[in-house]
Order: structure tokens, then C-alpha cells, then sequence
């Protein structure tokens, strides 16, 4: 990898290093209380969430009616979501295993802590565990299709590509034929090192 990229992708490290520090401190302020993957907040915050609740008859008197009407389009969408996560699944479970790429841990990329949350009411909990789903299986989906872009092909755009995935910047420049064959299998076995749930390095 070029050095100066390298040294970039180093300082981006650092940075999001601190920006978790920021909302670590940020979360304390908030006297939000992690405890054994358990949120629970003291007792003053959960009567003052309460106090923002709105309750299901006011929730669906003050809807608004495009969002109602919608609403059956947006939840038909978790049967093709459904679909992809058993068919993702599946693949690296078979295909990963074959390949030697360590598979991708599923439960490391849904969160559902939004429940916690005493100001919210069912409906706005459901809406928030479909949209914690749908982020999540995003992010699954996309970090088994990166490994497997990673083993096969390993190779950088002509095009600026929008948000690539973290394995992108380690790829072999477009038209370097001559690093491609030098670097493929050594891309490949960077693969192997990938923890369990790490980020790549």
C-alpha cells in the first residue's frame, strides 16, 4: 500500500478512536448505565423520559396520514430482508468455509437497545427494533460481500466510489496488472488474519 495512504487511513483510525472517546463521555453524561449488555438508566432520567411518552390513541390521532398509508409498504420490505439474511447467511457459512475467510458473526451487527428507552411508546419501539434490523442486516450483508470482493477482486475503480467498505483502500489500483498478480494472494491471506468480529487493519 502506498505510504501516504497508509498514514491517512492510520490518522482516520485515530479519529474515529476519539470520536468513540466523545460518545463514551457523552453517554456517561446522559447517566446511561451499560451493565451486562442492559441499559439502565436511573430512576430520575426514566421519569423524565416518561414524561416525553406519548401514548398509542394521541400517537394515532396526531399521525400523519401519508405515514399510516405507507406504513404496509415499508414492513412488506422485512420479507426481502428476511430472505437476504438466510440466503447471506448460508452463503458464508458454505462458501467462507471453503475459501478460508473467517466468517462474519452475526449478532455483532444488531443492536436493539432503543427498547430501553421509556419516552417511546410500542409502536415507535417496533419501528425502531424494524429499522435497528434492516441497519444492521445492511451492515452484515455488507461486511461478507467485502471479504468475498476482497478475495476475488481486489480492485480499486476507474470511478470514485461512494462510502466503500473499510477493505477498499487496501485494494490494488485499476489498470496495475502487475499488482494484481503479485498482490491477490497476499490480499487473500490478509483475510485469514481478520478476527472473528475485528475491523479490518
Amino acid at each position: 500500500m502506498n505510504p501516504k495512504i497508509a498514514e491517512l487511513l492510520d490518522r482516520i483510525g485515530q479519529m474515529e478512536s476519539e470520536i468513540e472517546q466523545v460518545m463514551k463521555t457523552r453517554r456517561a453524561e446522559l447517566q446511561a448505565d451499560f451493565e451486562e449488555k442492559r441499559i439502565q438508566f436511573e430512576q430520575e432520567i426514566l421519569a423524565q423520559h416518561r414524561r416525553f411518552k406519548t401514548g398509542l390513541l394521541k400517537y394515532f390521532i396526531e399521525a400523519n396520514w401519508l405515514s399510516v398509508l405507507t406504513a404496509p409498504i415499508i414492513y412488506a420490505i422485512i420479507v426481502p430482508m428476511l430472505l437476504l439474511d438466510i440466503a447471506i447467511t448460508l452463503y458464508q457459512h458454505i462458501c467462507f468455509r471453503a475459501y478460508g475467510i473467517p466468517r462474519v458473526v452475526r449478532r455483532d451487527y444488531f443492536v436493539y437497545d432503543r427498547t430501553h428507552l421509556a419516552y417511546l411508546n410500542l409502536i415507535e419501539k417496533i419501528n425502531c427494533a424494524y429499522c435497528s434490523y434492516g441497519n444492521g442486516l445492511m451492515a452484515y450483508a455488507r461486511e461478507i460481500v467485502a471479504r468475498t470482493e476482497q478475495y476475488w477482486c481486489p480492485i480499486k475503480h476507474a470511478r470514485k466510489v461512494m462510502m466503500a467498505h473499510p477493505y477498499y483502500n487496501g485494494f490494488v489500483d485499476y489498470g496495475d496488472a502487475e499488482s494484481y498478480q503479485r498482490e491477490l494472494e497476499n490480499l487473500r491471506a490478509k483475510l485469514s488474519e481478520i478476527g472473528r468480529s475485528d475491523a479490518p487493519k
